[in-house]
Formats: C-alpha cells, structure tokens, sequence
C-alpha cells in the first residue's frame, strides 16, 4: 500500500478534485438519464401502453453508459495514485499515511481547502481528528531525507 506525506496528498488536490468533479458530474448526468427512462417506463405502464421512439431511448442509454464509464474511469485514475474514494456524491478521499509506526489515514473532502483531519482505519470519517505537529514532522522530516 503507497503510504504520503500530508505534504504530497496536498499537492495531489488539484489533480484529484478535477478527478472528483468530473466523476460527480458523470454520476448525476448519468442518474438523470436514468430517471427519464424510468419516468418512460412509468407513463406506458400508466397509460397501457404508448408509441416509444426507440432510438431515442437506445441513444439514452448509450449516453447514460458513456457517463458511467467516465466515472469508472476517474475513480479507477484516483485509485491507480493509491488515494482511496470513499464516497463520490460527497467527493470524499482518504490518503494511507504512516504515523508512529501506524497507518492511518488523511482524510479530504471536495470542498476543504486542505487536509487537515485524519482518522485511523477503523473509526472512519466519524472519528475525523485534526492533524497534528507528527504529521508536519514526518513531512518536513521526509523532504529532508538523502535520496
């Protein structure tokens, strides 16, 4: 598991909220194709029945499926950096972080100009604290590392 400094997790928002963005908007897009397409399905079923222009609806699909896949993609990228999305509609990411010889985990939301909470693993996003000087210690104490 990639482990980052706050300092690199920082540095990655940027990259990770245009990611973030594009997946939520490729999610609601998708969602509101959806719902016209169930709202179809509704007005036949309540009228008996009615003439569906089916390329219509074929193009909807296909539009819908092409949104999807543009969420797919932006998590699977976010995923590949080795940040974990924890919840889409919120843009909540959670960066693996070792301190004291733990991992935990920096805890971002779209949003939040910074990183500036963790939590360990198991507490989750309920157990969000504020990071703290071991945190700045491990970053500057890294960058001044021999490579």
């Amino acid at each position: 598991m990639k482990t980052f400094t706050i300092d690199e997790a920082q540095s990655l928002l940027p990259l990770l909220e245009s990611l973030l963005k594009r997946a939520i908007e490729g999610k609601r897009a998708a969602q509101e194709i959806e719902s016209q397409i169930a709202e179809l399905g509704r007005r036949i079923y309540l009228s008996g029945g009615m003439r569906v222009n089916v390329a219509e609806v074929g193009r909807q699909r296909t539009e819908m499926e092409a949104h999807m896949q543009r969420v797919r993609e932006s998590i699977a990228e976010i995923d590949s950096i080795g940040v974990q999305v924890k919840d889409v509609d919120t843009g909540l990411l959670d960066f693996p972080c070792r301190i004291d010889d733990h991992v935990v985990l920096l805890c971002w939301r779209m949003g939040e100009t910074a990183i500036e909470h963790w939590h360990t693993i198991e507490d989750g996003f309920k157990g969000r604290k504020p990071v703290d000087e071991r945190f700045r210690r491990r970053s500057n104490s890294s960058n001044n590392r021999p490579n």
